[in-house]
């Protein structure tokens, strides 16, 4: 059943969730991502890009509970470097919950709204992660075109490998976990949402993008890089 994508809506992503629900939701999100050891790729991604510059910005599209954001935060201070994090989201009450769980003095803001619309504000990087598999090919198409246009320095996609392991496995490891219901849902829904090596490739060259490297990382992340 996963020769193919799945296109279905996840529960998360009904406009009718009630905020407490949708903010435990994003905040189970996040154990995930330090369960499956998510944020690894990205700071990874940054040594790369940002190099022994002393100052650098980025933008994360769709932040979700602003955990990418917060790593990223405590690595470039770890580093000593000068950043300006932004952080856009579509959903409004990502910016509620996202902000609820960084400290006031943390150089992240968090926005609402379309990515689209901070073209031409000069990030450095554009990040993304878990979001490619909630857009439509023609949607990441325009995503690619935009972080290939914006990035100076590059930019990184961090999802999901549709994989048969990760596929069966994952509803054991919620269960374990504990992980809210809708989380244990749409995890797996996610999975079969998302895209494997071979297909990326295509979607490069639709949105003529050149010379970015995709890679699978350990466990069951699919990352998509270009070093500008």
């Amino acid at each position: 059943m996963l020769d193919e994508r799945l296109i279905a809506e996840e529960l998360m992503d009904d406009p009718a969730l009630d905020p407490e629900t949708y903010h435990a939701v994003l905040h189970d999100l996040a154990k995930v991502n330090t369960v499956t050891l998510a944020r690894l790729p990205t700071l990874g991604f940054l040594e790369r890009a940002v190099g022994d510059r002393e100052a650098f910005s980025l933008l994360d599209v769709g932040f979700g509970d602003g955990d990418m954001l917060r790593s990223i935060a405590r690595w470039a201070d770890k580093h000593g470097k000068v950043v300006r994090l932004v952080g856009i989201d579509l959903n409004p009450r990502s910016k509620d919950a996202a902000a609820a769980r960084t400290p006031a003095d943390t150089p992240i803001e968090y926005r609402t709204g379309d990515y689209a619309d901070l073209a031409g504000e000069g990030f450095d990087c554009v990040v993304s992660s878990l979001v490619a598999h909630h857009m439509t090919r023609a949607q990441l198409v325009v995503f690619l075109r935009f972080m290939d246009a914006e990035a100076k320095a590059g930019w990184f996609v961090n999802d999901l490998h549709r994989h048969g392991f990760a596929y069966y496995g994952y509803p054991l490891l919620s269960r374990i976990a504990g992980w809210h219901p809708i989380v244990r849902h749409d995890g797996r829904m996610s999975i079969a949402r998302s895209y494997r090596p071979e297909e990326w490739p295509p979607l490069l060259a639709e949105a003529g993008v050149r010379s970015a490297k995709v890679e699978r990382v350990f466990p069951f992340r699919l990352c998509v890089e270009k070093l500008q």
